[in-house]
């Protein structure tokens, strides 16, 4: 039972946690405003009570006398005193005389030290007759006691408290009716962003959600849609990269499938054998073949890998994974010179990427470079934060009509089409070098050949 309340309360929702939210604000800013409204209210009462018994004091102790046959005399503002009660207290024995028919004004020791002449005036609330009194110096060692009830001044500060609590009800009440309007409102947003998450999750639709406004919310709802945005376009590259592949690898499986189902028929007794010679050749296109699919498989990987996001904190000397690369481009290629010219180039990114890329460079500029040939790698700093690496061969370069495409994926020229290779290496360079914030273009080289240009922010 203790726990109902506030499990009740998690399962609210936002929009009535808003419009209680509202009510409660206004609630207590009303009762703030109600209780320091009567307070003023109530002290001006009070004050202008007292002013008032000042005033009238004055006006008795300033006043004539007249004599009665029962007692000595009384001042004659005594007979216009109608709404209040009055006497005379006396400073010797501190007993109140007061006119016969009326009501005894109340009395106190501080009373009798006026009449004294030890005070100037003083004033007191009598409770047990509920009302206000003021004792002034009169004459003859007496003092003018003044008595008025409070019963007008409670009446109309009950009054005014019945009136400030129906105002603060009502105002409560439309704070609460213009809370929900303003959650609607407000919240019609945020209940398009759950409908639309909702739809994602139950069908994969990826259909941006119109934007209304400026505010926070339209700001959220642009967010959201950039995330889908990128969603979708995470789902088309993944999409294409499948049916890229899908038609990359049909080749290579059915020429293998062709040559097994050709030894596996040979080997039949009732079939033409094949001879040694034949035998050898197909086996050495077989291998050829698991050759080309693993390097493809193996390219796939690594695109897929670069596909995905990655957080780039690692520091990273380019000279040394230059100087990496080009030993494992040594051992693949024997007939081939380098000509290696380096800069000093640092920075933040993924080193094992990066050998990746400089390594595809100098596999395909081997590729492509006649025997007895060189290749050039230059690494030169810019001067604006970025460093430029070139990768020149003495191939017979990239004809004009492939330029545009050949950091496509799978993208092989009618020249490479004959050349071992996958169509990925390329490609897999162009998103190392925009992961880290980089770019890859090709070119011609003054040598003849394809030049293929790297350019990476960093520092020296």
């Amino acid at each position: 039972m203790i726990g109902e309340p506030q499990g009740r309360l998690q399962r609210a929702s936002l929009r009535s946690r808003v419009t209680w939210l509202a009510a409660f604000c206004v609630a207590g800013a009303v009762a703030l405003v109600s209780f320091g409204a009567y307070m003023i209210v109530r002290k001006n009462v009070y004050d202008a009570l007292d002013e008032s018994l000042r005033e009238r004091a004055a006006a008795v102790v300033n006043g004539v006398a007249f004599s009665t046959e029962q007692v000595q005399s009384y001042p004659a503002a005594f007979l216009a005193a109608g709404d209040v009660r009055m006497g005379l207290v006396s400073g010797s024995t501190g007993s109140i005389r007061y006119p016969e028919n009326s009501a005894a004004p109340p009395n106190a020791p501080q009373a009798r030290e006026v009449a004294q002449g030890l005070r100037d005036d003083y004033l007191w609330t009598d409770h047990k007759t509920d009302t206000r009194a003021i004792a002034v110096e009169y004459q003859n060692g007496t003092a003018i006691v003044i008595a008025q009830s409070l019963e007008p001044q409670r009446a109309t500060l009950a009054k005014l408290s019945i009136v400030l609590l129906l105002i603060g009800g009502a105002g409560v009440l439309l704070a609460a009716i213009a809370g929900t309007a303003v959650a609607r409102t407000g919240l019609r947003p945020v209940q398009r962003l759950t409908e639309a998450t909702e739809r994602v999750a139950n069908t994969g639709d990826l259909t941006p959600i119109p934007v209304s406004g400026d505010d926070e919310l339209a700001r959220l709802t642009h967010s959201f849609n950039a995330m889908l945005g990128a969603v979708a376009e995470s789902q088309e590259r993944q999409r294409r990269l499948v049916a890229d592949a899908g038609h990359e690898l049909r080749t290579p499986l059915t020429s293998m499938r062709t040559n097994l189902e050709l030894l596996l028929a040979s080997e039949r007794p009732d079939s033409p054998t094949l001879s040694d010679v034949d035998k050898r050749e197909i086996q050495s296109d077989v291998r050829a073949q698991l050759d080309e699919l693993t390097t493809l498989i193996g390219d796939l990987v690594e695109l897929a890998r670069e596909d995905a996001p990655q957080v780039i904190h690692e520091p990273v000397d380019l000279v040394e994974v230059v100087e990496r690369s080009m030993d494992r481009a040594r051992r693949r290629a024997s007939n081939v010179t380098f000509d290696v010219q380096l800069q000093p180039w640092t920075l933040l990114g993924d080193s094992s990427a990066l050998e990746r890329a400089v390594l595809n460079l100098l596999d395909n500029a081997v590729k492509f470079s006649p025997s007895g040939s060189a290749v050039r790698l230059s690494l030169r700093q810019t001067g604006d934060g970025y460093a430029v690496m070139e990768v020149a061969d003495a191939g017979p370069g990239i004809a004009d009509a492939d330029l545009p495409h050949v950091f496509e994926r799978f993208y092989r020229s009618s020249e490479a089409r004959t050349l071992p290779g996958s169509g990925l290496g390329l490609a897999i360079v162009k998103q190392v070098a925009q992961r880290h914030g980089g770019t890859a273009t090709a070119g011609r080289a003054p040598e003849g050949g394809a030049l293929f240009t790297l350019r990476l922010p960093g520092r020296p």
